[in-house]
């Protein structure tokens, strides 16, 4: 049967007339030898004979090519019939048509041999795809081929993209067309106005290829350029291009601190709430985290095929898992311990160790890997020097989306109202007729569902653990009394300072010295401003 069928597909796909390809038989297509070939090739034959099939095959090939630079391209061991082979996360295989994407279902994934690959081929692989994308592809895959391009300016290359620039009319592909056939120029022994125009056009291009290239030249006090005047074009550029790295580094640096802060914001704001509200010391809010944590890990268990969902189910269920158990420690161990804030310390510490050891018990002592979902993953390439992470990007909005969900619970709603009066006069409010001990149980109950909710974002940057929880609590601790206690604009400008500084100072002191520093500063502000940065008001506030 050999791969006949992916042949007439590959006809089919080609410009010939209709009438014309109907009379193709599959056997004389000149794919059809190269395609059987490549199931049994050698490694030093396969960059010529991927090259061959890249002239034989254009467009219609890309998909074959992807597949087997992804080490996804595999061949069934009689009729030798090409399959995509993917494995998702959860173990699943799925088997699909190499050039149309179509699942197969009555092959046996046993039967499947992959087809060989190394990373000189992948790199003779990511060259042909840039080729095809060059020609055939849309406006971004263009652009994306000359960017690739920029590192394999072989003759071959440069053919394609002088052809390419005759008629390009989209800015973009152009503009880096034009850088690539500049640093051709640099190479080579054009005269000296050709040169300085090259370097004109690379004058703060943050391309990899083209700093390495400029450093290359300037190396030495730039003995490897010697017209001067070229020298001193290449020196500029390079201190312009340098200037921006250094910008988009800082700015990096900046999120970075903002996502830190995100999760402080989770850890911290349910604990502000609980704090503020009851005065109680609650060591085992950490423990709320890594339950959170876990429950995401257990949904997933639960749903193994639908990951890209399971986040959605992992939020409600692990605000309610880690909320029941904040209840349940309120109302049977903190409410008998009302006024004596030592005996609610010690008694919270004893219950972080418990809720430790019965997690140890239940999943064993071993982190469990939580796979994120597929729109959290890749990242966001602003520039070639910034690039922000989807997952980190997605938590810091929803972070920001449950404060403000707080902020109006607090400030809207009959609950809130009272959180509120209990924590300014809780005498006062008792006298009033609200049940400051319901009060207290739905608030802390509230503020261990945020810190669950904090545990679910927590999954999706690092394994989950038993010791989960004890790397925040005392960051947390930190970022409520800085802001000031029971004040969410507090907590979130504190969150936020205290994350964006560190990422800042982990880069000279490291990240151990940072907090060590970090921790330093606190105390010395608190001297200053005991109350913090956001004291509450009224009479009732000390």
């Amino acid at each position: 049967m050999l791969i006949c069928c992916f042949v007439f597909r590959l006809a089919a796909a080609q410009q010939a007339p209709e009438s014309e390809q109907s009379t193709v038989a599959a056997n004389d297509n000149p794919l059809t030898p190269l395609l059987q070939e490549l199931t049994d090739a050698n490694l030093r034959r396969m960059p010529s004979l991927v090259s061959e099939i890249e002239q034989a095959g254009g467009r219609t090939v890309l998909p074959l090519f992807m597949a087997l630079q992804d080490g996804a391209l595999y061949y069934h061991s009689d009729s030798l019939e090409l399959v995509e082979r993917r494995e998702s996360d959860g173990g699943r295989v799925t088997l699909t048509d190499v050039f149309d994407g179509d699942v197969l279902t009555d092959i046996n994934a046993d039967a499947l041999e992959q087809v060989r690959i190394n990373n000189r081929l992948r790199a003779v692989l990511q060259a042909s795809v840039a080729r095809i994308r060059l020609v055939h592809g849309n406006d971004a895959e263009r652009e994306q081929a000359a960017r690739i391009m920029l590192s394999d300016l072989d003759e071959d290359n440069l053919v394609l993209l002088n052809e390419a620039i005759a008629d390009e009319q989209i800015p973009a592909v152009a503009a880096m067309i034009n850088v690539a056939l500049a640093m051709n120029v640099l190479v080579t022994d054009a005269p000296q106005t050709d040169r300085l125009a090259a370097v004109a056009t690379l004058h703060g291009n943050l391309q990899g290829p083209v700093r390495n290239l400029l450093r290359s030249f300037l190396d030495e006090l730039g003995r490897n350029e010697q017209d001067p005047e070229v020298r001193s074009a290449m020196a500029s550029a390079m201190a312009s291009i340098e200037r921006k790295v250094r910008f988009y580094e800082l700015m990096e640096q900046a999120f970075y601190g903002l996502s830190l802060g995100s999760v402080l914001l989770l850890a911290a704001i349910g604990l502000a709430v609980t704090f503020g509200v009851m005065g109680v010391i609650n060591m085992a809010h950490g423990e709320m985290l890594m339950l959170g944590a876990y429950t995401t890990y257990v949904v997933q268990m639960l749903m193994p095929e639908f990951i890209n969902y399971s986040l959605w189910v992992a939020i409600p269920t692990a605000f309610a898992v880690s909320g029941l158990v904040g209840m349940f420690i309120q109302r049977f161990v903190i409410r008998y311990l009302n006024g004596r804030p030592l005996e609610t310390l010690l008694a919270t510490f004893g219950i972080s160790l418990i809720l430790q050891q019965a997690v140890r018990t239940i999943f064993s002592p071993l982190n469990r890997l939580v796979v994120s979902p597929d729109w959290m993953s890749g990242s966001w390439d602003i520039n070639p020097v910034l690039s922000l992470t989807n997952n980190r990007l997605f938590i810091l909005l929803f972070s920001v989306i449950v404060f403000v969900i707080l902020l109006w619970i607090l400030r809207k709603t009959s609950l809130g109202l009272q959180v509120r009066a209990v924590s300014q006069n809780r005498d006062m409010a008792k006298a009033m007729g609200i049940r400051t001990d319901w009060v207290d149980a739905m608030t802390f109950g509230l503020g261990s569902g945020i810190a669950g909710i904090a545990g679910v974002a927590l999954s999706q940057l690092t394994n989950v653990g038993p010791n989960l929880g004890q790397d925040y609590i005392i960051d947390s601790f930190m970022v409520v009394v800085f802001g000031g206690v029971g004040n969410l604009w507090g907590t979130l400008v504190g969150a936020f300072s205290l994350g964006v500084a560190n990422k800042f100072m982990e880069p000279m002191t490291g990240a151990v010295l940072a907090k060590i520093i970090t921790l330093v500063f606190i105390i010395l502000f608190i001297q200053v401003r005991p109350k913090g940065l956001f004291p509450q008001k009224g009479r009732a506030a000390e």
